[in-house]
This record gives C-alpha cells, structure tokens and sequence, in this order.
C-alpha cells in the first residue's frame, strides 16, 4: 500500500519495457478442479517442500527478479546446515514463470499439485496471474514482493511490507481503492529543506499516471512541483535537464525505466544541474550502480533510496552480517542487492512462523503466526510489519523510512538515525491500482 515508493514504483518502470501483450497476460490455461483441497499437515520429519516462484526470464532481462529468491535460497542452505527446521530439512523448490500470466499460473500448478509444496516463499511475479489459485487452495505465500495487487487482496497472501486492507479476496484494498502515505516527501522537506520537485515521465500511459501520483503526494507535503515529459520513443533529455536547473529543482522523481533513469542522469552532468537528491526505488537498491551509471558521476553520488527494509551495507548490524556472511558463496558474481535481503527475510518469516508450530506443523498454525498482532521484523531486517484487516482504510498513518545514498568508494549509506528513526505521521492519500 505504497505508491509512492517501493515496489509499486518497480512495476511501472518494468511495464514500460515489457510488450502489452505480456505485461498484460492472464487467467488460467487449467481447469480449477486442479487446485482443489490440499494435504495442510506435512508427513511425518520427511523434507519440507517450500516453493519459490520469480519471473527469472521474464522479456524486462536477466537478474530483475532474481533477488528475492536468491536470498531465501541461502537463507534455506543456511538453515538447513544448521539443522534444519525443527531436525527437518527444507527443500526448496523454484519455478519461473518467464513473467507471463499464463506461466505463472502453471507454475502454481506445478509447486501446489505436482509438487506438493506447503507453503511459497518471497514470491517475485511480473504477472501474478496464479494468486487467486494459491489463496483457493489455502497455500501461504509469506514474504511476497508486491508487483501487483495480489497481496492487498487476497487472504492468503501474505506480502513482505505488510497491508492493512480487508484482504477478502474480492477486490483490492478498500472496494478496489488502495492508500499510500506521503513520507517520503515529508522526510526530504523535514530533514533536507527540499521545497521544489521535479517529476519526470514519458508521454505514455502507465507513466504519466504513475507521475500524477507522486506530483498529488508532493503537493499534499506542500512541495512546489515541475512536471516534466519526455517522448517515450524519442526522449529529449538534455531539454529536461536545461529545465531542471532553470527551475532549481531540489528533488528529481521519476516515472522512467532504468535506462531512462541512467540517459537522464547523463543529461543532468552535462548540463551542470546540481540536486539534493536524485530519488530511485528499491529495486536500483544494489552494487551496480557504479557500473549502470558510470558516465554521471555527479548524478550517481546524489542517488538516494528509501524503502522498508534495513541497508544492507549496515555490517555493524548482526542479522545483515548473518545474510551477507550467508549469500557471500551464492552470487557468482551478480552484485549484492537489497531484494536478495528482502528474500532472506522472507525465508526467515516462514521459518520463524513453522518454528512457532513445534511439531504440530500446518498451515493453519503458520498462518496465526503471520496474522498475530505483533509485528514482525525478522531481527531487525524489516520495519515492523502486520496485517490488520481494517474495514476502513486510515486518514493518516505513522510511517518509518530506511533511507540511503550512494556515496562512490563506501556504497549505500544509511543516513539519519537508522530506519526506525526517521518516522512521521502522514497522510494516506488514495489510488487504484
């Protein structure tokens, strides 16, 4: 319930570079009687079957959605090296849907029939066609990465930033209508003096609506805000970027896919424009940025990031000392990523969830868990998460940030207080998804 940032943000960057054809995929190639009522209690100490399904071939290209599950991967391998859950081992099973509709659903098909699995885990799906499936078959998924609605729907589905929606199954949030706060506005005014905005789209559906959205979250924070677009096809930003120092722009949001984000960047060195903060999303989260925007090395040092999970270049930490010891041998070498700790937390959820059954494992005990009104926190990894099902949707919510900046030569580094130090009571300001 975030749409102004995390992973609301990622998803309209990965629309405008998948066909609508695929973007768009959905609905089920098999028959429902296929999903019909399950085993809940796993057999006696044999394996826990766990599946993970990411859209690893998905046309956005390689690595986009590997995160997450690379992370619970060695977060399983971990576990399972030091005894496994309860003398249990987990066995994890992977899917990849190719980011379709149609794939996704088959994958459902193959983890819960076929496969037998008892729960899924850190679900990344460009298409989450399969949802509905998982919920009717009383599958939980913990530990989601909200690309879509789905975890603002259904009951079963159990997203990695929590949701304070109904969740009944019939519709998103409240009648169809979600809610995100305006934090992330109020931190940059609060703790930086930003006054102006710049938001930057192209002349494309998806964009300029997501655009709205962070231009009406800006004025709700009392920002002056410049609106800027670009041809989708055939992007000026060298104008944007003339523009963009004319107007003193502090703050520069976007509504641009990764390579729009880097052309942008460029244009921005070129033209001298000087920013408080060049605002990405969690995905961009990672050891890469050096490389993807090497030709702006002005722009890269004023890239910041906020999100809902704790930097994971806080090495002084010991839950992230314990990812990165763990994840270290994994990568080969892909660059370490905020989304493969997001994974890792996940993982840790559903272990700490079936640790909580004791030998009465079932999905009904891992599921009260999930929905206890503690929230969770995977030892410091996330921001306090829960589900709430409120019947209302709230006028204002008092929301934390993990916020960082990439600084060449240290990476991300986390600024203020930490995550659970820059909180505010915010606005919650409606949209449909």
């Amino acid at each position: 319930m975030r749409p102004f940032r995390g992973a609301e943000a990622l998803l309209l960057t990965l629309l405008l570079a998948v066909p609508l054809g695929l973007a768009t995929a959905c609905g089920s190639r098999l028959p429902e009687s296929a999903f019909g009522t399950r085993p809940t209690t796993p057999a006696g100490g044999e394996p826990l079957r766990v599946g993970i399904i990411a859209s690893a071939t998905s046309p956005v290209g390689g690595d986009a959605f590997t995160g997450p599950r690379d992370g619970a991967l060695a977060y399983f391998a971990a576990l399972n090296a030091d005894g496994g859950l309860n003398g249990r081992r987990i066995e994890p099973v992977t899917c990849d849907d190719g980011g379709s509709g149609i794939g996704n659903t088959a994958c459902v098909h193959e983890l819960l029939d076929e496969k037998k699995v008892f729960a899924l885990v850190a679900t990344t799906a460009l298409d989450y066609a399969g949802a509905p499936l998982v919920d009717r078959a009383g599958v939980p998924d913990i530990g989601g990465q909200p690309l879509g609605p789905a975890y603002d729907t259904y009951p079963h589905l159990y997203g990695i930033y929590g949701s304070l929606a109904p969740r009944t199954g019939a519709s998103p949030g409240w009648n169809g209508v979600l809610y995100g706060g305006t934090e992330v506005y109020r931190y940059f005014k609060a703790e930086h003096g930003a006054g102006t905005a710049a938001v930057v789209s192209y002349n494309q559906a998806a964009s300029a609506a997501y655009a709205r959205l962070i231009v009406e979250g800006l004025r709700a924070e009392g920002y002056k805000v410049v609106t800027e677009q670009v041809d989708f096809a055939l992007p000026n930003y060298r104008a944007v970027a003339a523009d963009l120092r004319a107007q003193h722009a502090d703050l520069v949001f976007d509504a641009l896919d990764s390579h729009g984000n880097a052309r942008l960047c460029e244009a921005m060195d070129e033209a001298g424009v000087r920013v408080t903060a060049k605002v990405t999303n969690v995905q961009n989260w990672n050891a890469a940025v050096a490389d993807e925007y090497a030709k702006s090395p002005v722009c890269r040092n004023a890239l910041w990031v906020t999100g809902s999970s704790r930097n994971y270049e806080d090495t002084d930490h010991p839950a992230v000392r314990e990812f990165r010891e763990a994840i270290r041998g994994t990568l080969k070498g892909r660059p370490l990523a905020q989304w493969q700790l997001e994974g890792w937390a996940a993982a840790k959820w559903f272990a700490d969830a079936a640790k909580s059954c004791g030998t009465d494992l079932t999905r009904a005990c891992v599921e009260r868990y999930l929905n206890r009104p503690e929230p969770y926190t995977a030892d410091g990894l996330l921001l306090p998460v829960r589900f709430e099902h409120l019947k209302e949707p709230p006028k204002t919510r008092k929301t934390c940030l993990s916020v960082a900046r990439w600084q060449d030569n240290h990476g991300w580094v986390t600024q203020s207080g930490g995550m659970t130090a820059d909180c505010a009571t915010v606005p919650q300001i409606p949209y449909r998804p």
